[in-house]
Formats: structure tokens, C-alpha cells, sequence
């Protein structure tokens, strides 16, 4: 069903990642912290993609990159559509982006010194698994899509794979490490979603109220335009 935009232009239900989209990513962030901590040949077959393509692009565009999952860029950018969402009135949206982007950290640092995992050109550091960045850029960006405008998202979702691609090709993560962290957003991203789409939903009900079914100002019985 086709629903208008904040805008009033016709658009799409926004999707939200159903029940067996974000069990499939729970299932794929559990084996694969499974093969981190046992290391097994997921992990070594990751190891040696890594080795492959590290440094295959010039550090400074992979830099560049991976700096779009610092919290001092991209926790700016999710405030900006938070304070745009409460000054629609959607303050439900703004509360669960805000909670979901609260929940990367309390998620990622426990994983982080469960799992110390050495970094790909740090093999004395630990706590490489999962990618705080990715993780970081996924739900600030997307976030931010949805409570702007859902013709957002897809410049989201290119963040989030710049971001990650980035710490790759760079060396800063593991294949393995940003995948986790997708699939550990996955869930968190739900309830943004939901909001936000429900939110609009009762704006434009609130505002079809006030205009009447055709369109029009109603009226009220003393012949004044409400």
C-alpha cells in the first residue's frame, strides 16, 4: 500500500526487518562469534582475505572511510534528525533512535573483551571483534534515514558499507568483525524503524483528520473553517 511521504508525495511502507531476517542475523552473528572464539576455518579463511586486500587501495581513501564510523561524525549527524524529528512531533522515533544508538555500546565492549581478538596488523592488541565503526555508522546512519526521510536510507546503507570497507581494506578490522556488527545492529534497528513508520502514520492521520476524507478544510456547525 502506498502511503504519502512527511512531504505529502506518495511513497512506499518503509520495510522493517521481519522475524526471520533478524533471526537469520542472529544465527550468522552466533556461529560467527563461535569460529572467532574457537578459531576455526571461518576464521582463518577470514584471516587470509584480510592479508589479500589490506592495503590494496591507498590508505588515505581508506582512512577517509573508516572514519565515517568515528562517534564524533556520525553521532552529529544522528542528533541533527533526532532534533528534526522532535520538531515534527515524532518524539517516540527520536526516543528509539536514541536508545538503539545508547544499546551499540553496552552490546559491542562486552563482546569486544569476551572474544580479544587481535587486530589484523596489531597481532598484540585485542578486542578487534566486533566493529565498534561498523556498528557505530549502521545505527546512526540508518537511524537518521528513517527519521528524516525513508529515500534516505539507501545513502545510508552506503555509508554503513563504505564505513566497513574501509576498516578492511585499511586493516583496522576483520572481514568477520564488520559482518558481526551488521548482524548485531540488525535487531537494534528494528524498533527505530517501527517508530518512525508508525509515527508518520499518526501524523498523517492526525493531519487527514483536520483536512476531512476529500482533502478539504472541514467545517465546523457554525460555518467557520476549523
Amino acid at each position: 500500500m502506498r502511503q504519502p511521504d512527511p512531504l505529502g508525495r506518495p511513497g512506499t511502507t518503509p520495510p522493517v526487518p521481519g522475524r526471520p531476517a533478524l533471526f537469520s542475523a542472529l544465527v550468522a552473528l552466533a556461529v560467527v562469534t563461535w569460529q572467532v572464539l574457537v578459531h576455526g576455518p571461518l576464521a582463518r579463511l577470514d584471516e587470509r582475505v584480510s592479508r589479500a586486500v589490506v592495503d590494496s587501495v591507498p590508505r588515505r581513501l581508506t582512512e577517509l572511510a573508516s572514519d565515517l564510523g568515528n562517534m564524533t561524525v556520525a553521532l552529529p549527524v544522528l542528533a541533527c534528525a533526532m532534533a528534526y524529528a522532535l520538531w515534527r512531533g515524532r518524539r517516540a522515533a527520536a526516543l528509539h533512535a536514541g536508545l538503539a544508538m545508547a544499546s551499540v555500546p553496552l552490546l559491542v565492549i562486552p563482546l569486544k573483551e569476551w572474544t580479544a581478538r587481535p587486530g589484523p596488523l596489531e597481532p598484540w592488541a585485542q578486542g578487534y571483534y566486533p566493529s565498534g565503526h561498523t556498528a557505530t555508522a549502521m545505527v546512526a546512519y540508518v537511524s537518521a534515514a528513517y527519521l528524516v526521510s525513508r529515500r534516505l536510507v539507501p545513502v545510508a546503507v552506503l555509508l554503513t558499507a563504505v564505513t566497513a570497507t574501509g576498516l578492511v581494506l585499511r586493516g583496522f578490522h576483520w572481514p568477520l568483525d564488520v559482518l558481526a556488527s551488521v548482524a548485531l545492529c540488525l535487531p537494534l534497528l528494528r524498533w527505530p524503524v517501527l517508530a518512525s513508520r508508525y509515527g508518520r502514520g499518526r501524523i498523517r492521520g492526525g493531519d487527514a483528520w483536520r483536512t476531512g476524507s476529500g482533502g478539504t478544510p472541514s467545517r465546523s456547525t457554525d460555518g467557520r473553517t476549523n
